[in-house]
Formats: structure tokens, sequence, C-alpha cells
């Protein structure tokens, strides 16, 4: 009886610290940008934040149409990507066997036309018929489908 009072209070507790961590986790602190930082940094293309936003102002060179994309499972958050980063699911990157690291590109899912704008961070995907792998978060942003798992697209440079 107490092994089954320690298992149930051992569960609620791990249960509560997780809840607790993942509310924190989403929390985003609020950080006012200084007038000086646009000034000194105007070539800068801002990443997205929380959506897909339009893409007035960028200059864009298509690089591959009906390109097949697809996502980075989970199992990869933490680890290192080829550029010496570290991986998370919930940013806006990307990996491709050829683009140079620290390209940014458009992608542009063909079924809907729901675009997002990734940053080149890893190499990859490691399958032939695919052209480039998104984190989970971009893909999830242009998917039409929630349970796909690839899709086609349209992939665009951004000649900053």
């Amino acid at each position: 009886m107490r092994n089954k009072k320690n298992f149930i209070l051992t569960t609620l507790t791990v249960a509560f610290i997780s809840c607790f961590t993942y509310v924190i986790s989403q929390t985003k602190p609020v950080i006012e940008p200084k007038a000086q930082d646009t000034l000194t940094k105007p070539n800068l293309i801002p990443m997205p934040t929380d959506s897909v936003f339009t893409d007035k102002g960028l200059k864009l060179k298509t690089y591959k149409k009906n390109a097949h994309a697809s996502y980075y499972a989970d199992r990869f958050n933490g680890k290192k990507t080829a550029d010496g980063s570290r991986f998370s699911n919930s940013k806006y990157t990307a990996a491709h066997k050829k683009l140079p690291f620290g390209t940014r590109v458009k992608v542009t899912n063909e079924a809907n036309g729901k675009f997002v704008i990734v940053k080149i961070t890893d190499r990859g995907p490691f399958v032939r018929t695919r052209e480039i792998d998104l984190s989970k978060r971009a893909f999830m942003e242009i998917t039409k489908s929630k349970g796909a798992g690839a899709m086609k697209v349209t992939i665009e440079t951004i000649i900053e």
C-alpha cells in the first residue's frame, strides 16, 4: 500500500512539474527594440515569430519549384546541426543539401499558397526524393493537413 501511495505521489509530482515547465517555456519575454538597432543593421530580414507573414520588400530568386519538403523528427531536438548550432523544432530552420549555411529561403506550399521564411542550418535531407527538411514549426505553419509528413513546395532564396 505504501509503494502504491509513493508511486501516485511521484506521478502527480512529475505531472505538476511537467505542466509548470511547459507553461514557463511558452511565455515569451517582451524585448523592446532599440532605435539604433534598425539604423545600424538595415539589411536584416526579421524571422517570423508566430505566423506566416508577407514578403513585401524581399528580393527573391526562385531556386526550385515542385520540390518535396518534409520535417525533422522530434528525436533531433537538442542535437548539433552541421553549422554547429543546436537544433530546435520550435524555430524556423531547415536542412538543405547544397545551399550555404545562413541562407534564408522562402518556402511556399504549392497546395495552399502559405509560406514561411527559414534559415539553412543543417545538411540533408538524406532521402533522394526530398529537397528540404523544415523544422516542425515551419512545416506545420504552411501544411494543408496537420497529419501530412511531406508536401510539394517552391523554394526561393532571399537576396540581401
